[in-house]
């Protein structure tokens, strides 16, 4: 279902629900906002209640500090809503989302299929920690289809992970068909649906647990550092709880309560940045200086038709090659000469960014052949109109004029 189609059976739009999930109305009458909740010690009124308490510590209960607070219970409801899942794990970041369920589900001796185009840290991570815990990763081309995929499991393969759109080369997975070929064979799967957000539901297409970095989209403001893990099942929820909570991971109320906040504005800043990502997009893929744009929502990009069959929208982060006549020097001159794009790693944020993503760009299953210099967009809440201005001044840069 389209995100802007119309609701049946009196189910709520995503929009109108993100105004009042996780508020818990009727219980803190006064304010429309929950509170922020700090804490380390929680007193209980007996040992009995104590104890009761600490036999519930894989649910919502106050135990300790460690084990959430009811900002985190807030949030942790609206990030499930958001991804269609039952329960959410909050983490400190969102690398630490990517990295906790990797160790929930996988053990020495154990193997794991990842795609070549995961999250450079990611790939850090499945490269140093997991093969010293004698867990050994196979990268696969990203846009492999399930028969390919069949050929790469073995009888030890546990986790298969995903992560569509790509980072930097914006690869669209066929996330319900990999899915399927894994979970025939009792493999876990794991998504990373930072880029999807509530656009791609992920347990509808077979995934067994969704992360998010809740530092783009959901903070919204570029001022928290957070990830969620999602599941829609107590099994895998029990697996990532114990996980999480045997290493101490732990979001800051704080960070939570901003997450919170900037939850009630998400589907309108969404919806603002993904037409005027796309407006970018058109007017690039126009320019005679670009030789193609990876965004999987714009007609004719690659990974369109399979964005068009599973996601509901997009968000405004894509990539830019250029034609193979400029020079990596002349591209980042021009991203130098840009004056309403900051140069900046993260996204989803209000200002718009760029970034050179050319010699960042690690593969070992298939080098991708982008030919051109590229760079990484994210568009914000600035006007297109003058983001467009903006790189029509600094195209004279990349030109050499």
């Amino acid at each position: 279902m389209r995100d802007d189609a119309p609701r049946g059976n009196g189910e709520l739009h995503p929009a109108t629900r993100l105004t009042r999930i996780g508020r818990h109305l009727g219980r803190e009458p006064g304010f429309v906002n929950p509170p922020l909740v700090r804490g380390s010690t929680v007193l209980h009124p007996s040992c009995a209640e104590r104890l009761s308490a600490g036999k519930k510590r894989l649910d919502q209960a106050l135990v300790y500090g460690i084990l959430g607070t009811p900002t985190h219970f807030a949030l942790e409801d609206v990030v499930a809503d958001i991804e269609g899942g039952t329960r959410c794990q909050l983490v400190s970041s969102g690398l630490a989302a990517c990295t906790v369920p990797l160790l929930a589900f996988l053990g020495a001796g154990d193997h794991c299929l990842v795609p070549d185009s995961v999250y450079g840290p990611t790939r850090h991570f499945c490269d140093a920690m997991l093969a010293r815990l004698g867990i050994e990763t196979t990268y696969y081309v990203p846009t492999i289809d399930a028969a390919g995929l069949a050929a790469l499991l073995r009888p030890n393969t546990k986790v298969l992970y995903l992560e569509s759109p790509g980072s930097h080369t914006f690869e669209v997975q066929d996330v319900p068909a990999l899915a399927g070929a894994a979970r025939a064979r009792g493999i876990k799967v794991l998504m990373d649906n930072t880029w999807g957000i509530h656009f791609f539901q992920p347990f509808r297409h077979g995934v067994d647990v969704s992360i998010q970095a809740l530092t783009k989209y959901l903070g919204g403001h570029s001022d928290v550092l957070l990830g969620s893990i999602t599941t829609a099942s107590d099994e895998n929820w029990e697996r990532v709880r114990l996980t999480a909570s045997a290493l101490g991971q732990y979001a800051s109320p704080d960070d939570c309560w901003l997450a919170l906040r900037g939850a009630r504005t998400l589907a309108v800043r969404l919806r603002h940045q993904m037409q005027s990502g796309l407006e970018v997009a058109r007017w690039l893929a126009g320019r005679a200086e670009v030789g193609k744009v990876l965004h999987p929502a714009l007609p004719g990009a690659p990974g369109h038709a399979l964005w068009k069959r599973d996601f509901s929208g997009a968000c405004s982060l894509f990539g830019v090659v250029f034609r193979p006549e400029f020079t990596l020097d002349s591209m980042i001159a021009m991203i130098d000469g840009l004056k309403l794009f900051g140069i900046g790693a993260s996204w989803g944020g209000f200002e718009s960014l760029a970034l050179p993503t050319t010699g960042t760009i690690r593969r070992s299953a298939a080098a991708p052949d982008l030919g051109g210099p590229a760079a990484r967009f994210h568009i914000g809440l600035e006007d297109p109109a003058d983001l467009i201005a903006d790189l029509e001044r600094a195209f004279t840069l990349l030109r050499g004029e």
